[in-house]
């Protein structure tokens, strides 16, 4: 399963902005320009946790932002801005990454610094 999104406008929701969001088991590419074009891509597996942003007007044109947090160093934040289907994106993209570390048989780690306390 994959998907292929636009982002749009805020108001009415129309897909008039230059920037594609192709999400598939694998990677996020965003690709965004009309002359320059300007490809990113992050590895699904890299992927930390997923938030579901919904202003008022997003609520009301059915749209939303997905922002992926990974452990990528050009792209600590991945923002798909304005899209359709956001719910069922943010869902994929928990699913998806999740399944890419089983894969790669990589674990997340949370590095939590521990106080040292004196036992006198």
């Amino acid at each position: 399963m994959s998907f292929v999104e636009k982002k749009r406008t805020k108001f009415l929701a129309l897909p008039i902005c230059f920037t594609t969001y192709t999400l598939s088991d694998e990677k996020v590419t965003i690709r965004s320009g009309f002359l320059s074009i300007t490809e990113d891509d992050a590895y699904m597996y890299k992927i930390q946790d997923v938030r579901l942003k919904k202003s008022l007007l997003e609520r009301i044109f059915k749209i939303g932002t997905v922002i992926c947090y990974t452990g990528d160093t050009t792209h600590p934040e991945l923002v798909l801005t304005h899209i359709k289907h956001a719910a069922e994106i943010k869902e994929y993209i928990l699913t998806a990454s999740e399944e890419a570390r089983r894969k790669r048989r990589t674990m997340h780690t949370l590095d939590i610094d521990a106080v040292e306390f004196d036992s006198e």
